[in-house]
């Protein structure tokens, strides 16, 4: 190795350029590959993607045509350009994030753009040195206080976006003004070619293959109890396995790691809950759906998962518990964590499926029994003749698992008041009201078959509920 590299060093630079080239084209070419199959993964994860990246690039080729179709570029010019920059602006993955940007450009080209011009109306009553003087100080007051507004929280969930734009739109329109008698034409050129942009990106995005975002929050929401409700369900057999028989594998319980994705969703619910508000063409949750309790479910979802992160560190704890007093409690535990973990699937079921949660109540009604269970042990002298310090570690699991039956009531009580404000309905009525749409059809009786070749007819209907398999 000392003689390969020391006459590596003595080599010149022109045969290390040389192999450096020759090597050069192996290295792209894998760089190609890793690249293409990134790009397929990519697009194997998430179809919509794909669908997503043609449907921009069809808007983009729409709104080119304010160049390519002379009629349409004698008409705004060089102003055409804006209806692109828009759709790339605008566009954006969901139909709240298109919509949300698309009408907060609109509307604040639209403001912006008239009050520039009227502050360049007022800045014109002065003559001379004046103008300039009345311009810049109307320019600061405004720009300062709506950059100030954007501050807000509130206004900077929903309306930053426009904000900015708002700014933009003034102080174009406003500081051009002085120098350029045509800016109103000017002006009213750019917005509509941007209006036009807007409209072309939220048609295609809400006619095309739409992503509405309301959905993925409630999936979000619906998934994250899901991955709760699974660590549930598994942690009692897991933890009194592992006290019995050691240590497992990382193979087989993948199931109890799923939680920590919601430990950090915080960040992501709030942004979707943003962009769903704007989706009020939504048939299923129309104009006003209380998103903000999606956001409270989480809440709770994330206190909930915090404190199974704290049962999920006794999994790896080596202990020594008794085993009489491990015998005792591991009825109650098991019980415990599978009812709670039955109940948080159904309430994610609910909320999917937009049916009130009637069918958690008797895992909820179990689970609490079993957790007045633990306590009614505790009171009648679980603790005689055991030390202390040996059944802490499960003393200390099954009174977690007392607060997750706590906090597991709350997220229910708190999907009751969505259902309620939502106005879910029922499974049962949803039900009937097929049957009866079913009941209204003209059905005309078939009339035997005469003929004896022993021909049979098969009548398919293609419309099944969605609530029965």
């Amino acid at each position: 190795m000392d003689i390969a590299s020391t006459n590596f060093e003595n080599v010149g630079p022109f045969t290390r350029a040389w192999e450096w080239l020759k090597a050069l084209p192996v290295k792209l070419w894998a760089m190609a590959v890793e690249f293409a199959n990134k790009m397929k993964k990519l697009g194997q994860d998430d179809p919509r993607r794909i669908v997503h990246s043609l449907k921009v690039g069809v808007a983009i080729s729409l709104v080119s045509l304010f160049y390519y179709v002379r009629p349409l570029f004698d008409r705004f010019g060089e102003n055409g350009i804006w209806a692109v920059l828009t759709v790339v602006l605008v566009f954006e993955f969901s139909v709240g994030g298109t919509l949300g940007k698309g009408l907060n450009r609109m509307l604040a080209t639209l403001s912006g753009g008239a009050l520039a011009v009227g502050v360049d109306q007022v800045a014109t009553l002065f003559d001379g040195t004046g103008q300039p003087i009345v311009l810049g100080i109307l320019v600061f007051i405004i720009a300062a206080t709506v950059t100030f507004m954007r501050f807000f929280p509130a206004l900077k969930a929903r309306y930053d976006y426009g904000l900015m734009i708002f700014i933009l739109t003034f102080c174009l329109v406003s500081v051009s003004s002085y120098k350029d008698d045509e800016v109103l034409d000017m002006a009213c050129q750019r917005l509509y070619t941007i209006i036009i942009g807007c409209f072309i990106a939220i048609i295609i995005c809400i006619c095309v293959c739409p992503v509405w975002i309301g959905e993925n929050l409630q999936n979000q929401i619906a998934n994250n109890l899901e991955k709760l409700g699974n660590f549930l369900e598994g942690f009692g057999r897991e933890y009194f396995r592992l006290s019995e028989e050691g240590h497992s594998t990382d193979d087989d319980k993948s199931f109890l790691h799923g939680y920590k994705s919601v430990l950090t969703s915080k960040d992501k619910e709030e942004t979707m809950a943003n962009l769903a508000r704007w989706e009020f063409w939504h048939y299923r949750f129309g104009f006003r759906h209380p998103w903000n309790r999606y956001l409270k479910v989480g809440t709770l979802t994330r206190q909930c998962a915090y404190k199974i992160e704290d049962l999920n560190s006794y999994l790896n704890r080596e202990s020594q518990t008794p085993p009489e007093f491990r015998s005792k409690i591991q009825a109650t535990c098991t019980k415990k964590s599978m009812e709670s973990g039955k109940a948080l699937m159904e309430l994610a079921s609910a909320i999917k499926t937009m049916t009130p949660p009637s069918s958690a109540k008797p895992h909820i009604a179990k689970s609490e029994s079993a957790a007045k269970g633990f306590k009614s042990l505790l009171q009648a002298g679980l603790w005689e003749e055991i030390d202390f310090f040996e059944v802490l570690p499960a003393a200390t699991v099954a009174s977690l698992l007392v607060d997750v039956v706590s906090s597991m009531e709350k997220i229910a009580e708190s999907i009751n008041e969505l259902a309620t404000l939502a106005r879910y309905e029922s499974a049962e009525h949803i039900i009937e009201e097929e049957k009866e749409a079913a009941g209204s059809l003209h059905l005309q009786p078939i009339p035997p078959c005469s003929s004896t070749s022993g021909e049979h007819h098969v009548i398919t209907i293609d419309q099944p509920s969605r609530y029965l398999p």
